[in-house]
């Protein structure tokens, strides 16, 4: 088969190329576009990552495509229903970096509670004081987990470790597993009132896109921490700014924002592409990064050598059962 793959990167050519030996492969650095998907127009595979937008325009230039793999676990960029009616088989990479975002997810609540990105700044400038360096512990702080899916568990598992109490959300409790790892399910408003650190696990759908609204910030705890490590959306970033300048959250960890691809690509963006609510994203993108109580990576917390790994090798048997129509083990999106 002819199988084009975009976004692809440097340490996951070589094991895509060994694990399909049998298929001619073309490597795309770049996310597939309007303008580049004509390098996939014989492909009867595709290959994409989150920044690729396959949207109903590409689709319909993807003729001999008969599945698409997204190398990540939320399809969020694939328009399904489109796919849906073209016949285009989707699957992705349902489950690779459970423990991977969790953990990571505690590296940015560690680099805030301790402050380790404001010890790094005062080092660069060859200040070596203590003053304004100040941290809290953990231990008893009440954390408020918002999705309980499998990265939410690892977050929970981690929060008990450290003494945490712990309050989840979810809309399929699990009792067994609450009283397993010493957790309380409490209604959503409770996690916002009463939680010191709240993280968000939830993935993006249009019910969630602004679950943390201007709305939500007035109720929440004062001086609270807010951590999003699952996609940008779900958090309104000019709400986020003045629940920071009101002194609500004193303080945001964040792997994902709304337009990150935006503030990626904003150097090579032509002026003329540029919409007045690019521009609008982007100004807001930059007030809120400028601030010193806000951490921030570059939607790296699925980014460690073992999910990686895990990542290509499960592509790869999704592409191979695809081929020989053994479809027990893929889970189709459509």
């Amino acid at each position: 088969m002819n199988i084009v793959f975009f976004e692809a990167q440097n340490w996951e050519t070589r094991s895509l190329k060994e694990g399909l030996k049998k298929h001619r492969i073309v490597f795309v650095k770049e996310p597939l576009t309007e303008k580049n998907v004509s390098l996939a127009k014989s492909a009867e595979i595709v290959g994409v990552f989150v920044e690729s937008k396959v949207n109903k325009k590409i689709l319909s230039k993807l003729s001999g495509t008969k599945l698409i793999v997204t190398r990540s676990t939320g399809y969020d960029h694939i328009d399904i229903k489109t796919c849906r009616k073209r016949r285009i088989k989707v699957c992705n990479v349902p489950s690779y970096g459970e423990n991977t975002v969790a953990e990571h997810t505690f590296a940015l609540i560690l680099a805030l509670s301790r402050k380790i990105y404001k010890s790094q700044l005062k080092i660069a400038n060859k200040d070596y004081s203590l003053e304004g360096l100040k941290g809290f512990d953990l231990e008893d702080k009440t954390l408020g987990v918002i999705g309980v899916g499998k990265i939410g568990r690892h977050v929970i598992r981690i929060g008990r470790g450290f003494n945490m109490k712990v309050l989840a959300y979810d809309h399929h409790p699990d009792d067994f597993m609450a009283e397993q790892l010493n957790f309380r399910y409490v209604p959503f408003e409770d996690i916002i009132k009463k939680s010191d650190i709240i993280t968000l696990h939830v993935p993006y759908i249009k019910q969630n896109r602004h679950l943390i609204s201007k709305k939500i910030f007035k109720k929440m705890k004062k001086g609270a921490i807010i951590i999003n490590t699952s996609r940008g959306e779900i958090i309104d970033t000019e709400a986020l700014i003045w629940a920071i300048e009101n002194k609500i959250v004193s303080a945001a960890g964040l792997d994902v924002i709304e337009g990150e691809g935006l503030l990626k690509n904003e150097k090579s963006l032509p002026h003329e592409m540029r919409k007045p609510e690019h521009l609008q994203q982007l100004a807001e993108n930059h007030i809120l990064l400028s601030k010193e109580n806000v951490v921030y990576t570059p939607h790296m917390a699925f980014y460690s050598e073992e999910a990686l790994n895990r990542i290509v090798k499960k592509t790869i048997q999704n592409i191979q059962d695809f081929e020989r129509k053994e479809t027990d083990g893929i889970q189709f999106i459509c």
